[in-house]
C-alpha cells in the first residue's frame, strides 16, 4: 500500500511502486489516494476525483491498483484505514510503502507507533531526506526491528513491527515541482 495525496500522481510514484513490486515480491500495490491528508493544507489541493482519475491514468501497470478506499471507508488517518483493511481483508498481508520524506515526518502521524506495530513498512530512499529519515525519531525508535534488505522479500510475512529501508536509484519527479510548473 502506497498512500498519499497524489497531487498529482507522477512517474516517481510509478518508479517506487515498481521497485516495491520487484524488491518485496508483492502481488499488487494499492495506491490509496487520500481525500485530504490531515497534515497538508487544502489550499492548492486538486479535487479528490481529479487526483483519482489522474492517478489511474499514470499508474500504467495492472499490478498498481488505484483506490478510493479511504473515501469509501470514511477514514482520515492511516492508522484507522489500516485497522479497517486488516478487519475487511484478514487473509491479505499488507506492507505500507513510503518514501524517506514520510519516515522523517512519521512521528507527526496519529498513533504512528501503533501503526508500526500493525503493518510491516518499506521505506524507499528519496533525496534529500535520506539522512534525516534514517536519523529521525521513528527510525531510532524501531531500530531493533529493522529488517535487512536482503530479507525484504519476506517482509509481508514478518510480524510487525518490522521495516526495511531501500537505497534505490532515485527518480527526479516530485509533485511539488509538477505543481510549480503548472503555475
Amino acid at each position: 500500500m502506497l498512500g498519499g495525496s497524489f497531487n498529482p500522481a507522477h512517474e516517481g510514484h510509478v518508479h517506487i511502486s515498481r521497485q516495491a513490486l520487484a524488491r518485496l515480491g508483492l502481488d499488487a500495490i494499492w495506491w490509496v489516494v487520500s481525500p485530504q491528508n490531515p497534515l497538508k493544507k487544502a489550499d492548492g489541493m486538486a479535487p479528490f476525483e481529479d487526483r483519482l482519475v489522474a492517478a489511474r491514468k499514470i499508474a500504467g501497470d495492472p499490478r498498481i491498483v488505484v483506490t478510493d478506499i479511504e473515501a469509501r471507508l470514511g477514514t482520515r488517518y492511516t492508522i484507522d484505514t489500516m485497522q479497517a483493511l486488516l478487519t475487511c481483508f484478514p487473509e491479505n498481508r499488507f506492507v505500507w510503502i513510503m518514501g524517506a520524506d514520510i519516515l522523517a515526518e512519521f512521528p507527526r502521524w496519529k498513533n504512528w507507533r501503533a501503526l508500526f506495530g500493525m503493518v510491516s513498512i518499506a521505506v524507499f530512499d528519496r533525496a534529500p531526506y535520506s539522512m534525516q529519515a534514517r536519523a529521525g525519531e521513528a527510525a531510532r525508535c524501531f531500530a531493533s526491528k529493522r529488517t535487512a534488505t536482503r530479507h525484504a522479500r519476506k517482509l509481508a510475512d514478518r510480524q510487525p513491527p518490522s521495516w526495511t529501508y531501500f537505497s534505490i536509484p532515485l527518480h527526479p519527479a516530485t509533485a511539488t515541482k509538477l505543481r510549480a510548473a503548472q503555475i
